[in-house]
This record gives C-alpha cells, sequence and structure tokens, in this order.
C-alpha cells in the first residue's frame, strides 16, 4: 500500500509555500511515547495540554512537544525539561531557552504577548534567557499522527544524531505529512519537506551564517501560505538569501489569487502573483484518510520588481 509522501514524491507536487503558519513557536520537552494529539495523549498533564492548547487559540504561537532522538522510554520521575520559545517574523525575530521541571509553569505564560514577538512573560514565568547556543532542527516523528512521520522522520533524526550533528530534537507535529521527512530550522523559522540528511546539515550550516537555503524550503512560519511562496520566490529570483532581510509588507486578494508585496531591508520591493492550484490526480493527503484529496498548492505567476517611488518635491 502505498504511503502519502510517496505518493505525493512520485507526483511532484511542489513543497514551496505548504509551511505550518505560526508567528512564535513554543515547544516543551516531554520524553515517553506521542499520541495523535500529542499534548493530550503523551505523559504530559492532559489537563495541562488542554490549558496550553487554549490559551494559544488564535494568538499566532503554536505549541509542540520535543524529546530527543533515540529511544523514548519515559523514565517517570521528574525531569529537567528543555523550553525553547521563537518568535520567527524577520527583523524582529528571536529565540530563547529555558528549563523546567514543572511544565505548569508554562501556564503562566502570556501567549497573546508571545505570538506579537514579546519574549518578556517567558523570562519572568521560565527564566528564559537568548539562546546560545548554535540553530535547532525539530523533526517531525509522531508516527501515531501519520506513519510516514515514523518511518521516515525516525530515521532522519537518527542519521542527524549519530552524525553528532548538534541541536537535533524530534517533535509531535509540524503539518503536512506527505512531505515527510518535514523539519523546521530555528530561530528563522523556515520548514523543509522531503528533507534529507545533506539538507538540514546546510540549512543548519546556512542559519549559523544567517543565510537561508532554499533546496526542499516549505516557507517561513511567519508568513501565511500565499506569502511562503512569494517570499521564496523573490529569494531565488533576486539571489537575496540573507536571513532577516526579506518581509511580507502586503497580500492582496482572495483564493484562488493573490498580489504579496515583498519588501527588502535597503527598500526594494516586489510584487508577486501567486495563483491556488489544485494538486492533481487526487491524492492521499496523509495516510489515515478514507478518501482522496486534491490539496491546494501556491503557484508563483508572476515576480516583479516595483521601481522605486519618487519623493514628492
Amino acid at each position: 500500500m502505498s504511503r502519502c509522501a510517496t505518493v505525493s514524491r512520485s507526483l511532484d507536487e511542489p513543497v514551496s509555500g505548504t509551511a505550518a503558519t505560526a508567528t512564535t513557536w513554543l515547544l516543551l520537552e516531554q520524553p515517553g511515547p506521542w499520541g495523535v494529539k500529542a499534548l493530550t495523549s503523551s505523559h504530559l498533564d492532559p489537563a495541562v495540554g488542554r490549558a496550553l492548547e487554549a490559551a494559544a487559540e488564535g494568538t499566532g504561537v503554536r505549541v509542540a512537544l520535543i524529546r530527543r532522538p533515540g529511544r523514548h522510554a519515559d523514565p517517570g520521575r521528574p525531569a529537567v525539561r528543555q523550553v525553547y520559545a521563537a518568535h520567527t517574523v524577520p527583523g524582529r525575530g528571536w529565540l530563547h531557552s529555558a528549563t523546567t521541571r514543572d511544565p505548569r509553569r508554562l501556564l503562566g505564560l502570556d501567549l497573546a504577548a508571545l505570538g506579537a514577538g514579546d519574549h518578556r512573560s517567558f523570562g519572568a514565568a521560565l527564566g528564559g534567557r537568548p539562546h546560545r547556543g548554535g540553530p535547532l532542527a525539530f523533526v517531525c516523528t509522531n508516527g501515531k499522527r501519520d506513519r510516514c512521520c515514523a518511518l521516515l522522520g525516525r530515521p532522519l533524526a537518527a542519521e542527524l544524531s549519530a552524525s553528532r550533528v548538534r541541536g537535533v530534537w524530534e517533535v509531535t507535529h509540524l503539518g503536512g505529512h506527505r512531505f515527510s521527512p518535514t523539519v523546521l530550522v530555528l530561530p528563522h523559522g523556515y520548514a523543509y519537506g522531503r528533507a534529507e540528511a545533506h539538507t538540514i546539515k546546510e540549512a543548519l550550516h546556512g542559519a549559523q551564517e544567517g543565510r537561508v537555503v532554499v533546496e526542499g524550503c516549505r516557507g517561513c512560519s511567519a508568513w501565511e501560505r500565499p506569502g511562503q511562496a512569494a517570499e521564496l520566490a523573490v529569494r531565488s529570483a533576486a539571489g537575496e538569501y540573507r536571513a532577516g532581510l526579506l518581509s511580507v509588507v502586503r497580500t492582496e486578494g482572495s483564493a484562488p489569487r493573490w498580489e504579496v508585496t515583498v519588501g527588502h531591508a535597503d527598500g526594494r520591493r516586489w510584487r508577486v502573483t501567486v495563483g491556488q492550484g489544485a494538486s492533481l490526480p487526487p491524492r492521499p493527503e496523509s495516510c489515515g484518510a478514507t478518501a482522496l484529496g486534491t490539496p491546494a498548492r501556491m503557484d508563483v505567476v508572476a515576480v516583479r520588481e516595483l521601481r522605486p517611488t519618487a519623493p514628492a518635491s
């Protein structure tokens, strides 16, 4: 029986413009097994998971569980857990880290403020500080959610870890099972699909140098899907691969056609026409799907650099 990722790859479904949308990521270490909805079906207190889900609703914060690659036995005793928070809006991004023995302390976070880029509650509730290590890679491995994430994601995480690549974690859910293995790279918040070890190594090396690797890139999570596709198209058209310099200034229109304005920190602007198409022929959007679907795809129709507006006299 074909897996959803195998079919998507064989049909050459584009990955650009398919990243999960989140202005801020909140990632909590939780050892042991994960269920389909990991925040409430793992060894994390489900009351804490439900409260975090409810608090994150509508804030732009995406909450996920992480664990170190390898065997997933839960020692069953209070352990020091790693916590990360990352704001991914270019020009205003940050990555902070903390540790805690009590996940209930996360309930003291102001998630609306975190989603808007204000990290003060992360420091107040958890003693969080700016992350001093290198970039981080989070590989989706939750086989209970979709078997492709386990069959393809776990070997990738293990390979990276065995290669002594620093900063590699497993994560519960990044969306887009059919693009497995899927990986999120922080601090800049770019996601990757059909990832291979060499791509993620290069993405981490690029992030260390302040570069964005566009090979296999699904987009920056700070933007909605048309903006993700537009920003990547401008990077390729302009040869601009430095992180933090391109922003989605404005998105006009609605499905199936948008006009996206992408701005550079140096003042340049581009107008990108993005169309929404249907991925044909119908295919399984996940391994658990009972019916075939035609997932939406973002097609960049045109990229045009805008001339600077002359100042008023």
